[in-house]
């Protein structure tokens, strides 16, 4: 009998469905249980968070058949090593969305209108006395989308709904499709730097986006721009970050993402009051969970049943090796 193993809470919502099977069985571990490790071997499918999947752990795991993510990003999955023995690695494609590209504006809203500040000027009891942090419209400002996938062709409508001029950048799409869609393709988008207000971030953590937002594009930015990263923290060069910060190189940023998870407690961020950060929490609304997890145990069932649609398959080859 084939055995799920979760390595944390799944929603509701995507537990009933692989409840419903009698034909598995469902390991479902704690968040700081610390034995996924240990319990993958014994493991036809895993259904990971941010868990990571390394050759060394898949050379443990012989009965494995399928990787499933709880959402989209898979850098912390050796996909070549998974695609060599035939595994199949599954996302939550069209799930998350909306609730992280809402979260994005939020973080740009909140950059703008000095939200955390002004909060904690009035539970200080402040309300409007002394000198006030200024504040910004988005109306009128030009920001760079990088990354035009499902989210980022969100954000783009949001921000042209909010009547920002926005630039795309995503070497996947041609600029036509990007033009057509009414906004303006920036195929160098260093070059297109010095013109934003603000650079927001939904491209996926590859080797080739690996810390791609570094000194150099600080150095090209307005020294009012914002960076709003809802990503994968690697993308950006922190340190570069922390310096463009601290100098005025750039405004304010906000980070749902940083470059380790959870962060050292002494994080040079933290002291910034142009910073406003989440925890990796941008695909946390109830729905969203819900979304994600009914589309990973779809996955799961999918692929032990033959069915899965190699849209949700972030190594669609495999199916025609398997086959």
């Amino acid at each position: 009998m084939p055995h799920v193993l979760l390595a944390g809470p799944l929603h509701r919502a995507g537990l009933t469905l692989l409840e419903e099977r009698e034909d598995l069985t469902i390991e479902m571990l704690s968040p700081d249980d610390g034995r996924f490790a240990s319990r993958a071997p014994d493991a036809d499918a895993v259904l990971v968070w941010l868990e990571p999947i390394t050759e060394a752990l898949l050379e443990r795991c012989p009965k494995l058949k399928v990787v499933a993510r709880y959402g989209v990003g898979y850098d912390t999955v050796d996909i070549a090593a998974c695609t060599a023995r035939g595994i199949p690695v599954a996302v939550s494609n069209g799930a998350n969305d909306l609730s992280v590209a809402e979260h994005a504006m939020m973080l740009m809203l909140a950059v703008a209108r000095r939200t955390v500040a002004f909060d904690q000027r009035v539970r200080a009891g402040g309300w409007r006395f002394g000198p006030m942090p200024p504040m910004h419209e988005l109306a009128g400002r030009s920001v760079l989308v990088i990354g035009y996938g499902r989210i980022g062709t969100r954000v783009a409508r949001l921000c042209q709904a909010f009547g920002m001029k926005v630039f795309v950048h995503d070497p996947a799409f041609p600029t036509p499709r990007i033009a057509a869609d009414g906004h303006t393709p920036a195929p160098d988008w260093k070059a297109v730097l010095p013109e934003i207000d603000v650079l927001t971030l939904h491209c996926p953590l590859t080797p080739a986006t690996r810390g791609m937002v570094d000194a150099e594009a600080f150095r090209l930015m307005k020294p009012s721009a914002w960076l709003i990263n809802t990503a994968r923290g690697g993308v950006v060069d922190e340190p570069a970050l922390v310096e463009a910060l601290r100098s005025g190189r750039i405004a304010a940023a906000g980070l749902d993402v940083l470059a380790v998870e959870p962060p050292p407690k002494d994080h040079p961020l933290f002291a910034m009051e142009n910073v406003v950060l989440s925890p990796h929490n941008a695909a946390s609304p109830d729905e969203c969970l819900a979304k994600m997890a009914v589309r990973s145990a779809r996955n799961i069932l999918d692929v032990f049943d033959g069915t899965i649609d190699p849209g949700f398959l972030v190594n669609p080859e495999v199916l025609r090796r398997n086959a």
